[in-house]
């Protein structure tokens, strides 16, 4: 025979007054409403206080205190940043001098470089790739492995030569060309390729030791910014896999040298959530007494809404 059991008796259990608990989500950090006409401040301190809203107060408030105390702000980008028509916004604060230096990925670059030339890029992979023609525009690899070479030869980054190339042939788009403006602007950029995954690798002209060595250089020189973190800002925008990874090895080499670098502020921001990009710019990093914020939505309306923002911050 199957035993009986009991249900539970619902009469012994205890409550507790609503008063008396401890409430995550107040009133007084609800939304305001913003008024017809009103300015970007208005807007900014109308958002809530709570989850993101604070996020978003406490990156400009590191943000600040950098910029204020002279410590470094660095910014990294994917491709898709560039794709989405955001350099004039990435300029404005290199000419503020708000960016004290910038690191691109290889497709970065490559979108960068195509916007100065002829003022587009990104083409139709599905169409390029049925034909064999996909990555295959002549002068876009022609520039960028003429420059890798020369930078090669000469023991500089890819960055640097790029960005000096550009000026040099006065690119008819340099003024919306983030690497010709850094150059410029003497704001150090870097370039980190991985070989293979950029469409330049796969011409004629490319110089597979150039690219390595040249590579290699602009690694040194974002190890070197990135020592300068203790106290600063590191904002990394859309790249999910390549900055991620090259950040977290800049940073153990510059604490293997001994440089302080402990107490800082890390920010991702990317339209969803990256493992890689989680645990490489948020937590890793920043567990020796820093702080971390992941900031979600899509580039085109959160970096300019960032940018404006930290304008506002900075009084700008």
């Amino acid at each position: 025979m199957a035993k009986k059991h009991k249900s539970i008796d619902f009469r012994k259990i205890k409550t507790v007054s609503l008063k008396e608990r401890k409430n995550k989500v107040k009133m007084e950090n609800f939304a305001k409403v913003c008024s017809k006409g009103g300015g970007f401040k208005e807007f900014l301190d109308s958002l809530p206080k709570i989850l993101t809203g604070n996020d978003i107060r406490d990156v400009l408030n590191s943000i600040g205190r950098a910029y204020q105390t002279k410590k470094i702000i660095l910014f990294s980008l994917g491709a898709h940043v560039i794709k989405c028509g955001l350099n004039p916004v990435i300029i404005d604060l290199i000419h503020k001098r708000v960016i004290d230096g910038l690191a691109l990925n290889g497709a970065g670059l490559i979108h960068d470089v195509e916007i100065a030339l002829i003022g587009a890029t990104s083409e139709n992979v599905n169409s390029g790739l049925a034909n064999g023609t996909f990555g295959m525009a002549r002068e876009t690899a022609e520039l960028i492995n003429k420059a890798v070479s020369e930078a090669g030869q000469k023991n500089k980054g890819i960055g640097e030569v790029v960005g000096d190339k550009l000026l040099t042939l006065k690119a008819p788009n340099n003024s919306v060309s983030i690497v010709a403006q850094a150059r410029a602007l003497d704001i150090p950029i870097t370039i980190h390729p991985a070989i293979g995954t950029d469409i330049v690798h796969q011409h004629p002209g490319v110089d597979s030791q150039a690219w390595g060595k040249a590579g290699f250089s602009d690694f040194r020189l974002f190890i070197k910014l990135v020592s300068q973190l203790e106290g600063g800002v590191f904002i990394n925008v859309g790249s999910a896999v390549i900055m991620p990874e090259v950040f977290l090895k800049a940073l153990t080499v510059a604490r293997n040298l001994k440089f302080k670098v402990k107490k800082f502020t890390t920010v991702n921001m990317d339209q969803i959530e990256h493992y890689r990009s989680k645990m490489n710019i948020v937590k890793r990093p920043t567990e020796l007494g820093g702080q971390g914020y992941y900031l979600i939505g899509r580039h085109e309306v959160m970096v300019p809404f960032l940018a404006r923002a930290i304008k506002e911050e900075l009084d700008l």
